[in-house]
């Protein structure tokens, strides 16, 4: 299979889903003439012009109000945040407005339309544009919210999203647009709400998403060295959460570790290992383990900014103490 980039494989799902259906379009800041901000829409205004790829104004509140009514009419909008911490400016669009209206209509409306754009720690970009809300979103009934991994997940899971008739949530993760990975030919789609194991372990589950799983494969590399077996399940959507995958694993490995990027208060990582405490208790042989970012805005210099994400040192303890 082509080993391709995240960035490549985002472009590519827009570009299929736009050539598919001609009511899906993009808008966003930079999206059009500046190619994007992190070059996922490049080309995709000379080939579709600027009726479908559209410059918006630096106002979030406004294009994402906007957005919200093209999907009403029956378009398909994805509507991009140069940076999820810029949905800030949003969020009683997406929450009041995009998440409650097919129910508050009693389903006489639906919202066929994708929220797309990064999160996480960027490389040296400081408090205010290194945070990640998946918890924000997945806390409201009424949003899909899907955090990809790989390149291979991220462009079955964003066409899914585009052809889905509720609001879909699609954080990326801003440091892996260039990681790369196996990306098949051809169509395909990848359901929504549906976990997948990405290896098979017998001693501990390790249970992550997004870019944290990247950091896993690392511990985990470094864990079977020394003869433990893990067992690596990624989510992909967190809500809704394939909770089945998650117990499955841990009914059999008896011990789950969390691993993160957001920070530790009130997180969705808290969600999963509540779950897993309230439903595979008996099959626990050790308390759930989080490993989270630290819990301080998130640092300005190189340095501190790694020091307060998750690492392979720190997913590694964490194994440990559960196997202890």
């Amino acid at each position: 299979m082509p080993v391709i980039t995240i960035r490549e494989a985002l472009n590519q799902a827009i570009d299929e889903e736009m050539a598919r259906d001609k009511n899906v379009f993009i808008m966003g800041e930079e999206v059009g003439h500046y190619n994007g901000a992190y070059k996922v829409t490049q080309g995709l205004l000379a080939k579709y012009g600027d009726n479908r790829v559209i410059d918006t104004p630096i106002a979030e509140e406004g294009f994402a109000g906007v957005g919200i009514g093209a999907a009403l009419t029956g378009l398909r909008p994805i509507v991009e945040f140069m940076t999820w911490n810029f949905s800030l400016v949003a969020i009683d669009q997406i929450i009041n407005n995009a998440a409650k209206m097919r129910y508050m209509s009693g389903g006489q409306f639906t919202l066929p339309m994708v929220f797309r754009g990064p999160q996480g720690a960027g490389g040296s970009l400081g408090a205010q544009h290194s945070q990640i809300f998946e918890n924000y979103f997945a806390y409201v009934p009424g949003l899909k919210v899907i955090v990809p991994s790989t390149p291979h997940d991220y462009k079955g899971l964003l066409k899914s999203a585009i052809r889905d008739d509720d609001v879909v949530i699609f954080m990326e993760a801003e440091k892996a647009y260039n990681y790369t990975g196996e990306v098949p030919e051809g169509e395909y789609l990848i359901p929504i709400g549906k976990a997948e194991v990405k290896k098979q372990g017998t001693d501990v589950s390790i249970i992550t998403w997004g870019i944290m799983h990247f950091t896993a494969v690392q511990a985990i590399e470094k864990l079977e060295a020394e003869g433990i077996s893990v067992e690596l399940v990624d989510p992909r959507t967190l809500r809704p959460l394939d909770t089945e995958t998650i117990l499955s694993s841990v009914r059999k490995t008896k011990r789950a570790v969390i691993v993160q990027e957001s920070w530790p208060v009130a997180s969705f990582g808290d969600h999963i290992a509540a779950l897993i405490s309230r439903e595979a208790f008996d099959s626990l042989d050790a308390p759930v383990e989080i490993v989270s970012g630290e819990d301080v805005p998130m640092p300005y210099a190189f340095p501190l900014e790694d020091a307060a994400l998750p690492s392979v040192e720190k997913i590694i303890a964490a194994v440990k103490r559960a196997l202890a």
